[in-house]
Order: structure tokens, then C-alpha cells, then sequence
């Protein structure tokens, strides 16, 4: 097992607790929405509107992995909130405040409440790799073809 080290914020809600993982086989840890006391009213976004929630957070991420955010299926499917930078990464040497960039592509208003479940944290191995100039690149069945190349089915 992987241990995230975690610490709160200043003004955080401490109350709300650390991530958690919902059921047994959840791949993701639900992080929760954590606004300063003066801003305990949350956020209210317009359609097409992003803002950072804050979650009250710092990680100490080990080395040789990541942290990956990404949106909550439920809130994607009934409203249309995502992280518009998904998967977003939280990288090992990375010690500043953890905010989520929520926005909602949904087609009504969305309040974001504090204490609210907004994303969840996937760790993740890294894997370096090494770069290298290459004068000529090896042929495939493919070759320079992009986007929707590979056919319709």
C-alpha cells in the first residue's frame, strides 16, 4: 500500500475528514469541497463557468507516483460537472494547496456546497522515460495517419 501524507490547510473544516475511498473496490478517494470559513456558502456556477475548489489539502506524494483528479460520474451525468483539465496531476515534489477546477458543462446553474463530494484522487505509478533525437522512425500499418484513421467501428 501507498501512504499519501496529508495535512490541512489553515481555516480548513477539519470536520469533513481526509479522502476516503466509498466502497471497497473504489479505485478513487472522493475529495471534498473545503472553502475558509468566510467562504462556507460555496460557489455557484453558471453554465460554461469553471472555478477552483478548494480542498483544504496539502499532499506529500512519494516519489515514483502520482495523484490523479478526476470527476465524479454521478455529478458528470446529472449535471454535467467535470474537470475540464481530467485527469489532472498532482505531482510527487508538489506541496502547495490541492484545488480542484471544477466547471460546468451542464445546462443549468450548479452550487458547489461545502463538505460536497467534487472529484476523486486516483494515485498512480510514473513511469520516466528517456528522449532521445531520432534521425528516422520505425514504419507501422498505421503510419502518420490521425485522428479517426484506424476506422469507424
Amino acid at each position: 500500500m501507498v501512504t499519501i501524507r496529508i495535512t490541512w490547510d489553515d481555516g480548513a473544516d477539519r470536520a469533513l475528514g481526509l479522502p476516503a475511498y466509498e466502497s471497497a473496490g473504489a479505485a478513487g478517494a472522493d475529495l471534498r469541497a473545503n472553502f475558509p470559513e468566510a467562504e462556507r456558502a460555496g460557489v455557484t456556477l453558471a453554465p460554461g463557468a469553471r472555478a477552483l475548489v478548494p480542498t483544504g489539502l496539502r499532499l506529500a506524494v512519494p516519489d515514483g507516483y502520482e495523484v490523479q483528479l478526476r470527476p465524479r460520474s454521478g455529478l458528470a451525468l446529472r449535471h454535467g460537472i467535470t474537470l475540464p483539465n481530467a485527469p489532472a496531476t498532482i505531482d510527487s515534489d508538489y506541496r502547495g494547496p490541492l484545488g480542484v477546477i471544477v466547471m460546468n458543462a451542464g445546462e443549468a446553474v450548479f452550487h458547489v456546497a461545502h463538505g460536497a463530494r467534487i472529484a476523486q484522487m486516483v494515485v498512480a505509478p510514473v513511469v520516466r522515460a528517456g528522449f532521445e533525437l531520432a534521425e528516422t522512425l520505425g514504419d507501422t500499418p498505421r503510419g502518420g495517419g490521425g485522428f479517426g484513421s484506424t476506422g469507424v467501428a
